[in-house]
């Protein structure tokens, strides 16, 4: 990708506004998957949400993009709706089966501006255009999806993004099979998102690339282990405790697990 293209499809962006997480408890089933979230991420923060695997971490993002309804608390996005929010799944989540060519696809982002039917005029039109060149897909435009690599198909995701220009970004675990320089590239596109005031939140393992990029990082194991700067956040304490406390809830339990292990062993910090 080139990096002079990375703001080429970016218009000015609506100021984010703080989302505030009150008492936020998420699950499937009424089994709790996320349990009593309480905090708020700033206009154009970039968060990271780190934990070990069954940590809640999508279950969060679902819950904030709207796609989950929460058990308990709610998601206060200053009173816009959760569509402010633009939203990257994992890649496994994309039927890619279905007949669609990789232009069409990004064409999807302008969704909220058309309208389910409409047609994409000329300005969409070069958005969409100027996003896919942005990503490094120009030539890819006709192809089907079913016919892209991981990493391309990573790539097309972040077009949809930059075509749906959103001041909310979740992105979900968007840096699997994707290389070096497409992987700094990406970043230095969620620097300039959030330097127009976009709020960014990830869901991300690459733990290298969280103290790299993402200033802050909510680290979870279903519970809140740590809520604050990166560097706080990942220490290998906060880290083992983390580990600790995904093995010691049980996946059958319908209730609430919280207060198990007692209010004095979260570690919040805002």
């Amino acid at each position: 990708m080139g990096r002079r293209l990375l703001g080429a499809a970016l218009t000015a962006a609506v100021q984010a506004p703080a989302i505030r997480l009150v008492n936020l408890t998420l699950g499937y089933d009424r089994r709790p998957a996320v349990h009593h979230l309480d905090g708020e991420i700033a206009p154009g923060d970039g968060l990271a949400v780190c934990g070990p695997n069954g940590a809640g971490k999508s279950t969060l993002l679902k819950g904030l993009a709207g796609l989950l309804a929460p058990l308990s608390g709610c998601v206060d996005f200053g009173g816009l709706s959760p569509r402010a929010a633009a939203y990257l799944p994992q890649v496994v989540e994309v039927d890619r089966a279905f007949p669609i060519n990789v232009r069409d696809f990004v064409g999807m982002g302008a969704l909220a501006r058309i309208g389910l039917f409409g047609a994409l005029n000329a300005i969409e039109r070069a958005r969409v255009a100027a996003a896919i060149e942005t990503v490094g897909l120009v030539g890819f435009e006709s192809r089907t999806l079913d016919t892209l690599s991981g990493g391309q198909m990573q790539r097309a995701l972040f077009a949809r993004l930059i075509v749906q220009d959103q001041p909310i970004i979740l992105l979900d675990e968007p840096f699997g099979a994707i290389d070096q320089a497409t992987i700094d590239d990406l970043l230095a596109l969620i620097a300039r998102w959030r330097a127009e005031g976009r709020t960014v939140v990830a869901v991300l393992h690459e733990l290298d690339i969280v103290r790299r990029a993402f200033p802050r990082t909510l680290l979870l194991a279903r519970d809140c282990i740590f809520w604050g700067y990166t560097h706080s956040a990942l220490c290998e304490k906060n880290l083992a405790r983390a580990r600790a406390m995904s093995e010691a809830f049980d996946e059958r339990a319908r209730d609430c697990l919280r207060d198990e292990f007692g209010a004095e062993d979260k570690l919040h910090v805002h």
